[in-house]
C-alpha cells in the first residue's frame, strides 16, 4: 500500500513551469534522505556547518605525494549535498555490478553514472539541482536558463563552465554530419531550440513555444554537454580537417566524423573525460568494464566527506541473461537491476537462494505495463503483409487471439494482470476500459475476423492463405537481452495457430534487433511496453518499433519517410507536443486519455500482461540502496544515487 501511495503521489508531480523555479524549498522541515542539497541551502536547512572535507585514502595519498589537488581545490565553491539513504558511508571495495551483456547494452551503465544538469530524485516527486546550481523559468514557459556550479571539474581536471555547453550545441547537435536528425527532445512543435551563453556559468535554452516539462526532461539524464577541451582536437572548426582525416584513417575509419564519433564514445575511448562518479577506464568491450572512482566529482554527504564511496565498479561481460542469474545466486554480482527487473518467473529461485547468494530482493516501483508487447510494422516492406497489418481489424482478431491468463501464470508466476498495458492503473489518466479493448481471449471472434477479410483459403497444413496465395506467415523480431518477451511470444505462436496464421519467433542480439527495426527490417517486434514516471511513454508514441518510416516523417518534418495517416499525426502531436508543451496537470491528464483511447482503437501496439514492480538485487552488505522508489528509463538506477552506495564492514 505504501508502494501504491507513492506512486499516486509521484504521477500527480506536476510543474508550474510559468514561473521561476527554486533547487529548494525553505519550508522544508528536514532534509531528506537519497536528496541532494546545494551545500549553501543544506546548511540554512539544517542550521549545520560543513567546514571541512574528506576524502579517500588512496586520493589522500596521491595528495601527499603531490600527484593531486587537495581535496579542497577539487571540489566546486558550493558542492552538492547527499543526504545517504541510511547512514554515513565508508570508503573501500568493488563494487561488482551491474552485469552487461556487451556493446548493445552500453546503455545500462549510462542510466547508473549520468549526471545530468538537474536530477530527480528516486520516487519521481522533485527536482533537484545537480551541475547547475539553479535554475530559472520565464516567458510562459518558452526559457530556461540554468546557472551552473562555479568551480566544476571534468574527471582530468579541467574546468567544466558554459563552453562545454555551447560546444554540444553549436558543434555537435548544429553539425550536421554528426547530427544528421536534430533530437526530437529539443524541438517543440516543429521548431528547434536555440541555446545561449550568458556568462562562463550561465545558459539560456529558448522555444518559440511553450515546454511546459522541459526541466523535467533534463532531470531525466538527457545529455546536454561534452568536454570541449577535450573533443575539439578531433573537430575540423578547431583543428584542420586534413590533420583529424589522417588521424581518422590510422584508426581504419574513413572519415573525420566517425573519428569524432569514436573519441566521444566513453564505450570506445576510456581518455574521455566524464563528470560522473566513476571514471570508465577501459573499453566497454572488455571482460570487465571497470570504473574508478572520480577525484574530481563535485558531491559531498553531510559529513563533508567527498563522494563516491566505493573505489571502483567492476562489471561482467556475460554472455546471456541465465549466466547474470546464475551468477547473482552464486553471490558473484553485489547489485544488479537492469535486465533481471522482469524476470517474473525466476522470482521463486530468487528468494529461494537469498541466504546462499547473501543478497536481498528489493520490489521497486515498476515502469513496465506489457513485459511482451507486439509492435505490429505499419510499413513493413511486403505489400501483402502492409495491407494486413495497417488493418485494424486485422491487428484486432490478433489481439482477441492471445490467451493473457495463461501468459501471466507461465510467464510471470502469476504475478501479473491481463491487459494492453496502456497506462498503470494508478494513474488518473488510466480508463480500464480502454486498457482492456480487445483482450479477453475470443479465437472464434478472431477466426469470425479474418474470414470477413477474405482470408478464408488454407494450406494443406491448415494456415491462411494470404491473397497472393502464400501462406500467412509473420516473422516476430525479439532480442536476447529480454527473455520473458521471448517466452511470451512462444506462446503466442502457439496461441495464434488456432487462427491459422503461421508465426515464428526469431531471436537475436541487441544490436541487431534495435538496427533492424530502425531500417525497418521487421515484420512484427516484441519488447516491453514501458512509461515514465509522468505517464508519458516512447513506446506508445509514433516509433520506429512500429512505424519507422511514419516517425522518419514526422520527426523530420516530412523530409525523409513516409507521410503517415491522420489519426498517427493526431497521436504525433498529442505525445510529442501537447504532453510536453502544457503547464496544466488536468489538461496533460486529458491528453494521455485521449492517447490511449486513439491506441485501444487500433491496436498498433498489442499488450499482453505486466506487473506492478521490478526487482533488484543487493548484496546484504551493500547499504544506502533505496529499498523504494521508481524505476523508469533513463533516469534509474541514476536516480538511486549510487555515489553514495557503500560496503558496510
Amino acid at each position: 500500500m505504501r508502494s501504491s501511495a507513492r506512486l499516486l503521489i509521484s504521477l500527480m508531480v506536476v510543474f508550474s513551469l510559468i514561473v521561476s523555479i527554486s533547487p529548494v524549498s525553505f519550508s522544508q522541515s528536514k532534509v531528506m534522505p537519497g536528496d541532494q542539497y546545494n551545500l549553501s541551502d543544506y546548511q540554512k536547512l539544517t542550521g549545520t556547518k560543513i567546514t571541512k572535507f574528506n576524502e579517500a585514502p588512496a586520493l589522500a595519498e596521491l595528495v601527499k605525494q603531490g600527484k593531486l589537488p587537495s581535496v579542497e581545490k577539487r571540489l566546486p565553491e558550493d558542492p552538492l549535498v547527499v543526504v545517504p539513504y541510511e547512514e554515513i558511508g565508508q570508503y573501500g571495495g568493488t563494487l561488482r555490478g551491474e552485469a552487461h551483456l556487451g556493446m548493445g547494452d552500453k546503455t545500462g551503465w549510462w542510466r547508473m553514472a549520468h549526471e545530468p544538469l538537474v536530477y530527480w530524485d528516486c520516487a519521481h516527486r522533485k527536482i533537484h539541482p545537480n551541475l547547475a546550481k539553479s535554475w530559472k523559468v520565464s516567458d510562459n514557459g518558452k526559457t530556461f536558463t540554468f546557472y551552473i556550479r562555479k568551480g566544476l571539474k571534468w574527471s582530468d581536471g579541467q574546468p567544466f563552465t558554459a563552453d562545454d555547453i555551447m560546444f554540444y550545441y553549436e558543434d555537435i547537435l548544429l553539425n550536421k554530419e554528426l547530427t544528421p536528425t536534430f533530437p526530437s527532445w529539443l524541438v517543440m512543435k516543429g521548431k528547434q531550440v536555440t541555446v545561449e551563453k550568458i556568462d562562463d556559468y550561465t545558459v539560456r535554452f529558448r522555444f518559440q513555444d511553450p515546454y511546459g516539462y522541459f526541466v523535467g526532461r533534463v532531470a531525466e539524464g538527457q545529455d546536454l554537454y561534452a568536454p570541449k577541451h577535450y573533443l575539439k582536437q578531433f573537430h575540423p572548426k578547431y583543428t584542420p580537417k586534413e590533420k583529424i582525416e589522417e588521424l581518422a584513417k590510422k584508426e581504419g575509419l574513413n572519415n573525420w566524423y566517425q573519428l569524432f564519433a569514436q573519441k566521444s564514445d566513453w564505450a570506445l575511448n576510456p581518455e574521455l573525460p566524464e563528470m560522473s562518479a566513476f571514471k570508465t577506464t577501459n573499453l566497454l568491450s572488455s571482460n570487465y568494464h571497470i570504473a574508478e572512482r572520480n577525484p574530481y566529482y563535485f558531491k559531498i554527504d553531510p559529513a563533508g566527506n567527498q563522494l563516491p564511496y566505493i573505489d571502483r565498479v567492476r562489471r561482467e561481460l556475460v554472455s546471456d541473461i541465465q549466466m547474470m542469474v546464475m551468477k547473482i545466486i552464486a553471490g558473484e554480482i553485489d547489485f544488479q537491476l537492469r535486465h533481471i527487473w522482469s524476470l517474473y518467473d525466476t522470482y521463486p529461485l530468487f528468494m529461494e537462494n537469498r541466504t546462499k547468494g547473501d543478497y536481498r530482493i528489493i520490489k521497486y516501483t515498476g515502469s513496465i505495463t506489457s513485459t511482451g508487447a507486439i509492435f505490429v510494422n505499419q510499413n513493413v516492406k511486403d505489400p501483402v503483409l502492409r495491407s494486413l497489418f495497417q488493418n485494424k481489424m486485422f491487428r484486432r482478431a490478433l489481439s482477441l487471439g492471445i490467451n493473457r491468463e495463461d501468459i501471466n501464470q507461465l510467464v510471470l508466476s502469476g504475478l501479473g494482470e491481463p491487459g494492453q498495458g496502456l497506462l498503470p492503473k494508478l494513474h488518473p489518466a488510466y480508463v480500464e476500459k480502454v486498457d482492456k479493448a480487445y483482450t479477453e481471449y475470443a479465437p472464434d471472434k478472431a477466426n469470425r475476423i479474418l474470414d470477413s477479410l477474405g482470408l478464408t483459403k488454407r494450406d494443406r497444413d491448415g494456415f491462411r492463405l494470404r491473397p497472393d496465395g502464400k501462406t500467412l506467415a509473420v516473422t516476430i523480431d525479439a532480442s536476447t537481452h529480454h527473455t520473458p518477451s521471448i517466452d511470451i511470444m512462444q506462446l503466442v505462436v502457439e496461441q495464434w495457430k488456432k487462427l491459422g496464421i503461421k508465426a515464428e519467433v526469431k531471436v537475436m542480439e541487441r544490436s541487431l534487433f534495435e538496427t533492424r527495426h530502425q531500417g525497418n527490417e521487421q515484420e512484427l517486434h516484441t519488447f516491453t511496453v514501458s512509461f515514465g514516471a509522468d505517464g508519458y511513454s516512447g513506446d506508445r508514441a509514433p516509433n520506429t518499433r512500429w512505424c519507422p518510416l511514419w516517425y522518419n516523417w514526422l520527426n523530420s518534418g516530412g523530409k525523409t519517410g513516409e507521410e503517415p495517416p491522420k489519426e498517427v499525426k493526431k497521436l504525433w502531436q498529442l505525445m510529442n507536443e501537447d504532453f510536453y508543451s502544457t503547464t496544466s496537470e488536468a489538461r496533460r491528464t486529458a491528453i494521455l486519455k485521449e492517447a490511449m483511447r486513439l491506441h485501444a482503437d487500433n491496436l498498433w501496439v498489442i499488450g499482453t500482461a505486466g506487473v506492478n514492480w521490478m526487482m533488484g538485487i543487493a548484496r546484504n552488505n551493500l547499504r544506502n540502496v533505496p529499498d523504494s522508489g521508481f524505476t523508469w528509463h533513463p533516469a534509474a538506477p541514476g536516480v538511486f544515487r549510487p555515489e553514495q552506495f557503500f560496503f558496510k564492514k
